[in-house]
């Protein structure tokens, strides 16, 4: 499988060929730049598509597809490693997917300059690509970079309302948190001896040669609060549902449909399998404060009367579940959660962007300035109520967020009984900010502003140009949900073969 390693190289170069190209060929005029950047983002998922059906989950936790170039620093331990196992492969996918359908709704949009936001948009997905496919941790770390710089240029230049104290606070969170997660990876680095970031010599040399206790201790917790700060672990989310709110609709599609998910895949894939020991010792703190995002962020979601702040809280929210689910640190557990970052990561993209439609025909996000628009535009209607309930965890086959929430329904048992009534709350939760926002903005009488903006602009139904993105996104949903195994055997091959998740299932 290794002779198609160059399709995971392409899926990283070609979007950033493409974003270089996009300003080559702007005076070409618009038409010059859309195909080229919607280039950019086809051949990724193409690429990854092919190595999705192509992989043998067969060699569990092995890598597929893997090249490895020497970038002149291997002196400190540091290559080009690429590959994809069980865990980084459904996320690499679900980055291409997303990436697709971002791509295709900027490609279209009004944004002045629209090729240097198509070249953002497109450096962005060069680096989610080079995440989920990266195997040294250095370039790891430095694809998180490469996606990061891009969005905060993108939410302080595209952005809506308060887009510079926005931009602002997303870079201070974030930075911190990449910070404390650069400093936890030196350690293990340093730590371990094994001079080298590559992730599979470090599990050979740390397998033989544990960290010691303390190590472990302080090591996971540099990394629990860096990845945590940057997947919105409560509390110190803020920076999410303000950044999303002010970000334009697909820089808000990549980085929490995402790169939002880098922290809870470093968990999984790096910071657990190396420190084990370390896990253990902050399980209370990872479940309490993941109570925090369910019930907390549940509850403030619940309050919001703006669409887009609502959506933002509560893909806050749903990252609490991901974290109950790695604190099981049992297959089950685990596996879940990264079946609900996949999930999530294909809903809430969707969702945002759902709401910038709606908000090109209302003129507003206020949900109490809405209402009535499904005998307008009914089929954007049916897609927003379809993304809402794959969102709720709609119990029943046919969308891939129900397989996620029952894992972690069932994993919450083995990890404490009683968290199970927490995540039951935090479904009751999402039902009702759910189902009222659907009602809100598309059944009920026509309110009076909306009655105003229709003088403005003529509401419509959905067009092609902006079903044929969201058809990406609920297709993937659908054939997940219908077909979990596609991702769920190559997951929990990989799972198993870590001897801590293996450990900690064989002990339940």
């Amino acid at each position: 499988m290794n002779d198609f390693a160059s399709l995971v190289q392409f899926s990283i170069v070609v979007p950033l060929a493409a974003a270089f190209l996009t300003l080559f060929v702007r005076n070409w005029g618009r038409p010059a730049v859309q195909i080229v950047s919607v280039t950019g983002f086809a051949l990724p998922l193409l690429f990854a598509l092919f190595l999705w059906g192509l992989y043998d989950p067969s060699t569990p936790g092995g890598y597929a597809f893997v090249s490895q170039v020497d970038t002149g620093l291997s002196i400190i331990g540091v290559s080009l490693h690429l590959g994809l196992n069980g865990v980084s492969l459904p996320l690499f996918v679900m980055a291409s997917v997303v990436g697709m359908a971002a791509g295709l709704y900027a490609a279209q949009s009004k944004a002045e300059g629209l090729h240097k936001y198509l070249f953002c948009l497109l450096i962005m997905q060069a680096g989610l690509m080079g995440v989920f496919a990266s195997i040294d941790l250095f370039f790891f770390y430095f694809f998180h970079e490469l996606a990061l710089i891009p969005t905060f240029v993108m939410v302080g230049i595209w952005g809506g309302r308060d887009r510079n104290y926005a931009a602002m606070k997303m870079t201070i969170y974030l930075t911190l948190g990449a910070m404390l997660s650069l400093v936890g990876l030196i350690a293990i680095y340093v730590k371990s001896g094994a001079e080298s970031f590559d992730l599979i010599a470090l599990k050979a040399h740390l397998s033989a040669a544990p960290l010691a206790e303390s190590v472990q201790h302080y090591a996971f917790g540099l990394l629990l609060f860096g990845f945590g700060i940057l997947v919105s672990l409560w509390p110190l989310h803020t920076w999410a549902p303000l950044g999303y709110g002010a970000a334009p609709s697909s820089a808000a599609m990549l980085h929490s449909g995402v790169l939002k998910k880098f922290g809870l895949y470093g968990l999984v894939q790096v910071a657990v399998p190396l420190l084990p020991e370390g896990v253990g010792q902050w399980e209370n703190w990872i479940i309490w404060l993941a109570l925090g995002n369910i019930l907390i962020v549940g509850l403030i979601a619940m309050a919001q009367r703006d669409l887009k702040q609502l959506i933002g809280y509560s893909s806050v929210m749903h990252m609490g579940y991901a974290f109950i689910g790695i604190a099981a640190m049992s297959v089950l557990g685990v596996g879940g959660a990264v079946l609900m970052m996949v999930a999530h990561g294909l809903t809430v993209a969707l969702l945002f962007m759902l709401s910038t439609m709606i908000h090109h025909r209302t003129q507003t996000f206020e949900l109490d300035e809405m209402g009535g628009l499904a005998r307008k535009a009914p089929v954007l209607a049916a897609f927003f109520v379809c993304a809402m309930m794959a969102s709720i965890g709609l119990p029943g086959p046919g969308l891939a967020n129900f397989w996620a929430e029952i894992s972690m329904f069932m994993a919450s048992l083995e990890l404490r009984s009683w968290l199970v009534y927490a995540i039951v709350a935090g479904i009751v939760i999402s039902a009702i900010y759910g189902l009222r926002a659907i009602a809100r903005v598309f059944f009920g009488e026509e309110t009076d502003e909306f009655k105003e903006a229709q003088k403005e602009v003529a509401v419509v139904d959905m067009n092609w140009a902006e079903r044929v993105p969201a058809l990406i996104l609920i297709v993937v949903l659908f054939f997940i949900g219908f077909f979990p195994k596609t991702v769920t055997k190559p997951l929990n091959d990989a799972l198993n073969s870590e001897p801590v998740y293996a450990q900690a299932e064989d002990t339940k």
